[in-house]
């Protein structure tokens, strides 16, 4: 099964968060924050949006920050990812 985005919509995958701190402290699942930058896996087409010309900026595999609280999550079999909107990605990482 594969996920294929409609409109202005691109599919990420967030990179692992760190498993410990600067301290060398373990952390657990629950105190680890959520990770901004993530993988494009995914990018729809584009075109007409909410009444306007929207142009896909990015492209399968680049790597993003994403708004924080932006994007719907989304499991698939054993893998997680995120759907949001091209308006929430704030910068691609080079």
């Amino acid at each position: 099964m594969t996920l294929k985005p409609l409109g202005d919509r691109v599919v990420l995958k967030f990179t692992q968060a760190e498993e410990t701190s600067k301290g060398g402290i373990i952390l657990a699942a629950s105190a680890q924050e959520k990770p901004q930058i993530a993988e494009v896996i995914a990018v729809g087409p584009g075109g007409i949006v909410d009444g306007k010309e929207v142009e896909m900026q990015l492209k399968v595999g680049d790597k993003v920050i994403l708004n924080k609280y932006a994007g719907t999550e989304v499991k698939l079999g054993s893998e997680e990812y995120t759907v949001a909107k091209q308006s929430d990605i704030l910068a691609i990482v080079e």
